[in-house]
């Protein structure tokens, strides 16, 4: 059995590791890489593998980095099935089809400009028709469902507490008569999170595939959460500001307004109108509220006292792009929350191109932000940014919530990882900035004594 590792190695995005086993080629995830433009397109469109010589694709989740770019994969040649949980699968029909449609409108955008510069046009990764046609291959599967997809390889999905159907991946693979388990955690949640139930533990494992998004820090608590939001909206409500608010449209959006509704039900904040400003957010919502029995006790109980957590009075969803740009005309105070969360496509660019400047708006940074993002530089304060190829000063204040992480943090991945009472043969430690992976993986190997490796890119190991 072998296992080579492509994305989201030594960084947090584009994840994508081929599993070779009994004959079968199986790819563990297949997101999009994000960064710097030029680098991150060419990477997308030139997969280091030939897309028909794929089996099976097993995806843990329906984030953009992990799920991103199948419909590439599906463009070059891929016809083979694609196997997650059903909650996913309703997510990945909305998001690709919303990320093609970024794409396309991303492009049309720069290139009226390149057009006016008479500079080469560019083309969009791929299109809705792709993402139309990727749907075609998913195969659902439930939690805690062991499924053979193939003779002697069975998966089975555990929630891993990230996202609406985000999975922690168990393959129990029978060879010669021996029978080893490969569990791979996609992205690992948190207990208590809202919304979602926390993680699943797994008891036993063989080998062990790790993100390690946050693996040398920890999470400050939840209270500060709220108390940070109130501290913001005061602000804006003082300055007649805005808080902006990059989220991503699914999962983090979702999360934003249930703090915000609990916020205004106890009457900790003013009635002043909160917009998302995502037609994905809306669809994704819709998603959510179709799987309520993937909630976890705390919101279904705010939902049997009569409240939608998704809904507010003074919450409005914005579909309209003629709506989107009068927000940017509107006088403060409001919040706007739109994608993408990286502030690298979509929405949320037009809203800080045009407030940006000014002193009484905020910007609220809420997720983890990849190396060479437009968010990371925001989170680094540098000063000036550039915004669809112009600069801009960041005179608006910039802020960061940690404690809205939906990833696991330090002592989280040790307490999810106690659990599992085999011995671990391999750790593999992924998906996180060289640093946070390499102090998770020196945890790692001195608490249970396991082999542990920090892969470089295109790396393959058998095991």
């Amino acid at each position: 059995m072998n296992i080579t590792f492509f994305g989201a190695v030594r960084t947090v995005t584009g994840s994508m590791h081929l599993l070779e086993a009994k004959g079968k080629r199986i790819l563990l995830d297949c997101g999009l890489n994000q960064g710097k433009r030029k680098e991150s397109f060419e990477c997308n469109r030139n997969l280091p593998f030939i897309p028909d010589s794929i089996d099976a694709l097993v995806l843990s989740h329906a984030h953009i980095d992990h799920s991103g770019n199948i419909p590439t994969l599906v463009k070059l040649g891929f016809n083979k099935p694609i196997f997650t949980t059903p909650a996913t699968t309703d997510l990945c029909e909305i998001m690709l089809l919303d990320s093609a449609h970024i794409q396309e409108k991303d492009v049309e955008f720069v290139n009226k400009i390149r057009i006016k510069q008479k500079k080469n046009l560019f083309e969009p990764l791929y299109k809705q028709e792709d993402a139309i046609k990727t749907m075609e291959y998913f195969v659902p599967i439930p939690y805690e469902k062991p499924t053979e997809i193939f003779p002697d390889i069975t998966v089975t999905y555990h929630d891993a507490g990230h996202l609406l159907g985000s999975s922690v991946t168990t393959f129990d693979i029978t060879e010669n008569g021996i029978k080893k388990r490969l569990t791979f955690t996609g992205d690992l949640g948190r207990k208590n999170l809202p919304i979602i139930k926390d993680p699943v533990p797994i008891k036993e494992t063989d080998y062990l595939i790790t993100e390690s998004t946050y693996g040398d820090r920890l999470h400050p608590k939840e209270d500060d959460v709220q108390k940070h939001l109130v501290k913001l909206i005061t602000k804006i409500v003082l300055g007649k500001g805005k808080l902006i608010i990059p989220a991503f449209s699914v999962g983090r959006t979702q999360t934003i307004v249930y703090f915000l509704n609990r916020l205004y039900q106890k009457g900790l904040i003013p009635d002043i109108p909160v917009y998302v400003d995502s037609p994905l957010s809306s669809r994704a919502t819709e998603v959510y509220s179709k799987h309520e029995d993937l909630f976890d006790t705390e919101t279904l109980h705010f939902m049997m006292e009569g409240t939608d957590p998704f809904t507010f009075k003074t919450l409005n969803y914005v579909v309209d792009v003629e709506n989107s740009k009068m927000l940017n005309r509107m006088d403060g105070p409001m919040v706007i929350i739109s994608a993408s969360g990286m502030c690298e496509s979509g929405r949320i660019l037009h809203h800080l191109k045009n407030n940006i400047e000014n002193k009484n708006n905020v910007i609220l940074i809420v997720g983890y932000q990849a190396e060479n993002t437009l968010g990371r530089r925001l989170v680094d304060h540098i000063n000036p940014v550039k915004i669809f190829g112009d600069e801009y000063r960041v005179n608006a204040q910039v802020e960061d919530i940690e404690a809205l992480s939906s990833h696991a943090d330090q002592s989280e991945f040790v307490e999810y990882f106690d659990n599992i009472k085999s011995p671990i043969e391999r750790t593999f430690v992924v998906h996180g900035e060289t640093e946070r992976s390499e102090t998770l993986a020196g945890i790692l190997k001195s608490r249970y004594g396991c082999d542990t490796v920090v892969p470089e890119s295109g790396q393959t190991f058998q095991i």
